[in-house]
């Protein structure tokens, strides 16, 4: 008698993939705040971040794609309407004129702001607004766009997604290499395309092998490939991005994010390996159940982490200063105490602010993905009234 298939597993979700998803936004939170350029190298959280979109993605891509793709987009939005709408408030309140701004102004400068309703294209903000020494930072405007381009790109990968895929299934290396050949040559100056156009086509080009490499990851073609040899050659990808940052680092070292061609050897490399381990946990193993609810929590509200994480950094400032005006802090050693702890309570702080965000905004994200609001969706289940 031939041998009983195996029975299939449940649908749901890889809680795998739910925690790379969480590392890498914890990383991102941690690199802004702190400022590390070495976090870029130890976890390339933005091509782990396009890697598990670009697999969703080719999941979802079994359905017709123009109706994938403005579900996507639509899941997207809302969230972002609710960020940009607080955003332009404080530039608004803070005095700042579109129509004047020196680098995109007159009528330009009015029609840029598009670009906070639907991320075509860059937005337009000034680099400095209001105090130096006021409430916020008077860099706050740039640290607040800093996020959106990733949703430029991401709405991009979305719209080529189904001509990507098929392409892939056509001709499997050659689309998921070429990026990285598109970055060498507009990563490394050898072909200058001026303004936001060249950063987006950059950006297109340092993170779509990652894109792609989600689709090879759904294909299921990287378990295809012995694995000594996907290993080996993603070591020697990665060895020639560390090689090239090194001779090419920039104002802030060994900070990838101004390297492009390391970042995209970097990043790809690092993902192949990631995925290629992958064991698609349906529940997570061990030690790691533990924290389960956060990574529940992350995963549903990870455009609204995403969105705000770089305005709550922000936050915390004003907040913590506040503690300068208790009684005891006349006392050197008290200050003294906060001043070299500072970024400490900042990260102390952060979290819940970003907790405070997550409640106060983050259902938006349900009702774009048109489910019912939930205030902390973090897989706690309710208890049921009999």
């Amino acid at each position: 008698m031939p041998e009983a298939k195996p029975a299939p597993k449940k649908p749901g979700r890889d809680r795998y993939l739910d925690l790379l998803r969480t590392t890498a936004l914890v990383r991102v939170v941690v690199y802004h705040l702190f400022g590390w350029a070495w976090l870029t190298v130890l976890f390339p959280s933005m091509g782990v971040m396009f890697a598990l979109a670009g697999s969703l993605m080719a999941r979802s891509l079994s359905r017709p794609a123009i109706g994938v793709i403005r579900g996507r987009i639509r899941r997207l939005l809302p969230p972002m309407w609710a960020f940009s709408a607080a955003v332009l408030t404080l530039l608004f309140a803070g005095g700042w004129n579109p129509g004047k701004d020196p680098d995109n102004g007159g009528t330009w400068g009015w029609i840029s702001l598009v670009n906070y309703l639907v991320p075509i294209g860059a937005p337009s903000f000034p680099w400095h607004l209001g105090d130096k020494a006021g409430l916020l930072e008077d860099t706050w405007p740039a640290q607040a766009a800093g996020p959106l381009w990733y949703l430029r790109a991401y709405m991009w990968f979305v719209i080529a997604s189904p001509l990507l895929l098929r392409a892939f299934r056509k001709v499997p290396w050659a689309t998921l290499l070429a990026p990285l050949g598109l970055t060498a040559i507009v990563g490394t100056g050898l072909v200058t395309i001026p303004g936001e156009t060249g950063n987006a086509v950059t950006d297109f080009g340092v993170y779509g092998s990652c894109w792609v490499l989600g689709f090879a990851h759904h294909e299921g073609m990287l378990v295809r490939i012995p694995r000594y040899l996907a290993v080996s050659v993603s070591a020697l990808v990665m060895a020639f991005g560390i090689w090239w940052a090194s001779g090419h680092l920039g104002p802030d070292g060994w900070d990838l994010n101004d390297i492009p061609l390391a970042q995209a050897t970097w990043s790809f490399g690092f993902v192949v390996i990631l995925l290629l381990y992958s064991p698609s946990w349906q529940q997570l193993p061990g030690r790691l159940a533990k924290f389960d609810k956060v990574i529940t929590l992350s995963n549903n509200r990870a455009v609204t982490i995403y969105l705000w994480h770089n305005m709550l950094i922000m936050a915390t400032v004003p907040l913590i200063d506040l503690a300068y005006n208790l009684p005891f802090m006349d006392d050197a050693r008290w200050s003294g105490a906060l001043d070299s702890t500072y970024m400490l309570w900042m990260f102390v702080l952060v979290w819940p602010l970003i907790a405070l965000a997550i409640v106060s905004t983050g259902w938006i994200e349900d009702l774009a993905a048109k489910r019912s609001p939930r205030l902390w969706p973090d897989g706690s289940r309710r208890t049921k009234k009999h």
